[in-house]
């Protein structure tokens, strides 16, 4: 996106999630009977890194309802779907494929997996996109757990063309199409309460104990992809505030966006020692609603503010926002390959516990960021490319092949 075009604070809040996520995995390696005390307090904060996940629907939500909304004020018909699809897919799944391909490949070979049919099976929901649906599939492999939420994500993005037609198909414009979404969300959460209701699971094996698929299990139903749809159309209503809004600059956007940041961070410090899942409303994770709210506003007040918002953006965080997918599909898979390359790894029991851990995240955090950036320049961008040469050879009629 262009400089004046630029949604400034996007960068950086997809930045700030990522790096939560990693951290949050990070932090949860470690034995807190041996982080110092004056550190115990940072290291509780970084295990509720995982809010990090509903930041990234939340930011999705928000940029991809974007031409939706332009095009509805504008009186324009729906943005093409095929258009729209073939970003989608291009940009995500070259990318988790290889990952979820290579984190398959090396369960069976150095870890401990069998290439029965129930691994199979959930490695193919996974790689169809639809692991999302049942706890048996919700973790497409048992080495690479953050690969959960891709499935997740895609019927989000199903969802969303699906919710605005009902918009266009109203005629409405300006803020009373903005009002007519909140009862769109409004059916959404219903969907997710009922869901939760009469789509109980069993208790046998139920429990993280009994490893991801147990861990699956504990999660659904209150894990449902209409739910973090829910989260998703809270970024798109977020969106639609800021296209009516977005000519305007004022200080006070840089106060407010500043004290939504601040917010969502005293929401995930309100859930410390409780489950990293943080239930909120409706039993939807991730501090349900007040977190994907802190992050609408902070995305609207950024993208208004006459400082801040650009401030935030710098080069570095730009570019870690730039390859921030590869930094999600891959940096856990790195975590369990650490002991395999060091065994010390994570051996954070033992009397330097502290310094182990220091050292390995160290070692993790730079091998991610090398494997993420060769992922967003060799896999990620090319598949972007090649699909935005597909877009405009059907603009002009020709043949849409490579």
């Amino acid at each position: 996106m262009s400089e004046p075009n630029r949604l400034h604070g996007a960068d950086f809040l997809r930045a700030l999630a990522c790096i939560a996520v990693v951290i949050h995995h990070l932090a949860a390696r470690m034995d807190m009977g041996r982080v110092p005390e004056a550190v115990q307090p940072l290291i509780k904060f970084f295990v509720m890194g995982s809010f990090g996940v509903t930041v990234f629907f939340v930011l999705s939500g928000y940029l991809l309802a974007r031409p939706f909304w332009l095009a509805l004020d504008a009186g324009e018909p729906m943005p093409s779907m095929r258009i729209y699809w073939m970003r989608r897919l291009a940009r995500i799944v070259p990318g988790f494929w290889l990952a979820l391909v290579v984190s398959l490949v090396l369960d069976l070979w150095i870890g401990n997996a069998v290439a029965d049919g129930q691994t199979l099976f959930r490695f193919f929901a996974g790689a169809l996109l639809v692991s999302d649906w049942h706890w048996v599939t919700l973790f497409p492999v048992d080495n690479n757990g953050p690969l959960w939420s891709i499935g997740f994500e895609v019927t989000s993005y199903l969802l969303l063309p699906l919710c605005l037609g009902l918009l266009f198909a109203a005629g409405r414009k300006g803020w009373t199409s903005r009002l007519l979404w909140l009862p769109v969300i409004g059916l959404v959460l219903g969907a997710h309460a009922l869901i939760v209701v009469y789509a109980p699971i069993d208790d046998v094996e139920r429990g993280w104990d009994h490893g991801l698929i147990g861990g699956a299990k504990a999660w659904m139903p209150f894990y449902n992809p209409v739910g973090f749809f829910a989260v998703f159309a809270l970024g798109s209503l977020a969106s639609g505030v800021q296209v009516m809004l977005k000519s305007w600059r004022h200080p006070g956007f840089d106060v407010l966006g500043v004290a939504a940041v601040l917010v969502a961070g005293m929401v995930m410090a309100l859930h410390i020692g409780g489950p990293t899942e943080g239930y909120g409303w409706l039993q939807l994770p991730y501090g349900f609603p007040w977190m994907p709210l802190a992050m609408g506003v902070a995305l609207v007040a950024l993208s208004l503010s006459v400082r801040v918002g650009k401030w935030l953006d710098g080069g570095p965080v730009r570019f870690i926002a730039k390859i921030s997918f590869g930094i999600y599909i891959w940096h856990f898979l790195l975590m369990w390959l650490a002991p395999f390359v060091w065994p010390p790894a994570f051996r954070t029991w033992e009397p330097d516990g502290w310094s182990n851990w220091l050292l390995t995240s160290a070692g993790v955090i730079a091998a991610t960021l090398i494997v993420a950036t060769l992922s967003f320049y060799l896999i990620e961008q090319p598949a972007v490319r090649w699909a935005r040469r597909l877009e405009k050879r059907s603009v002009r009629g020709e043949p849409a092949t490579a």
